[in-house]
């Protein structure tokens, strides 16, 4: 006997902070000059297709530019929070 469970696609308690976390997160980009350049050259090349990637890290500005970038480059990403105190919400969301 085989059960399914339906994983939520997120646990983001309020969605409503995404607008002011996406600006956070472009800014956080234009001062990662290399990872941006990075993420460019990952759109063309897609060195990561039909790879998976599972984080378990802060959710930052930082690691969501991170995650921007391997997605960019073909990886189905997964960021999971690894402290509740250093997440940020807003980014998460």
């Amino acid at each position: 006997m085989t059960s399914s469970t339906k994983v939520p696609e997120s646990d983001v308690k309020d969605l409503g902070l995404a607008p002011a976390g996406r600006k956070r997160i472009e800014w956080a980009e234009r001062e990662m000059p290399v990872l941006r350049l990075i993420r460019e050259r990952f759109e063309s090349e897609r060195p990561f297709e039909g790879k998976k990637i599972v984080a378990c890290c802060h959710i930052t500005t930082e690691t969501a530019n991170l995650a921007r970038a391997l997605k960019a480059g073909g990886v189905d990403a997964v960021l999971i929070a690894s402290n509740p105190l250093s997440t940020q919400d807003d980014v998460a969301a």
